[in-house]
């Protein structure tokens, strides 16, 4: 049995993975879409240890909508990174916003406890109202 350093197609599309949209199919309706990835990992910046966590997102749409399998492929690219609960958060909120501009958005990493500590972040973000 040979040993093939190959990359597999999973991870190949991990790393090609980029937050993509559709157009919103109700443009002028307002509702809340509610995503939940429980299966977020990221490596702790210090350690090295694996951090594990549930990662929630609500958002209002605007003008896009964004696909659900890039949404999971985007998260699954933390996997590896070295980056703090609060800098994790705040990039998907980031990340979030500039591709798909929505008129709210809530990013909640509920992590899982290590060392009897056990860790929430939520940030929000919502659209400046335009004066006219």
């Amino acid at each position: 049995m040979t040993n093939h350093p190959e990359v597999k197609y999973g991870e190949r599309a991990i790393l090609e993975g980029e937050l993509i949209t559709f157009p919103n199919p109700r443009i002028g309706r307002k509702y809340d879409i509610h995503v939940a990835l429980p299966e977020f990992t990221c490596k702790c910046p210090f350690s090295g240890y694996p951090d594990f966590a549930t990662i929630h997102i609500t958002y209002s749409p605007d003008q896009s909508v964004v696909e659900l399998k890039a949404l999971k492929l985007y998260i699954n690219s933390y996997r590896d990174r070295y980056i703090s609960h609060e800098e994790v958060i705040n990039q998907i909120l980031d990340d979030f916003v500039a591709a798909c501009n929505p008129l709210e958005v809530s990013i909640k990493g509920d992590f899982s406890p290590r060392g009897n500590v056990h860790t929430v972040i939520e940030v929000h973000h919502r659209q400046e109202d335009n004066p006219s």
